[in-house]
């Protein structure tokens, strides 16, 4: 068995769906917090380190305000 891990990353506001274009691979829900603030969630495919350091400096590049990066642990079964 092994691991591969996503992540959930929250964005403070609200991103515009076509964002997710840019963001290629990456699936976006945008949440309103029902007191005036949105949240906008990214969640990864299985990806590396070296991907995930990619994905946020596109998130800095962006200005955006980064809430919270969570992994998302998944086992998996090798074939054998």
């Amino acid at each position: 068995m092994g691991t591969q891990a996503s992540y959930r990353i929250e964005i403070n506001g609200q991103l515009a769906m076509g964002w997710e274009a840019w963001f290629s691979g990456i699936q976006m829900q945008v949440e309103d917090k029902n007191d005036g603030s949105w949240v906008t969630y990214l969640e990864s495919p299985a990806i590396d380190q070296s991907a995930l350091h990619g994905l946020l400096n596109k998130i800095r590049d962006l200005n955006l305000t980064l809430l919270s990066v969570n992994p998302i642990i998944r086992t998996i079964e090798k074939e054998k």
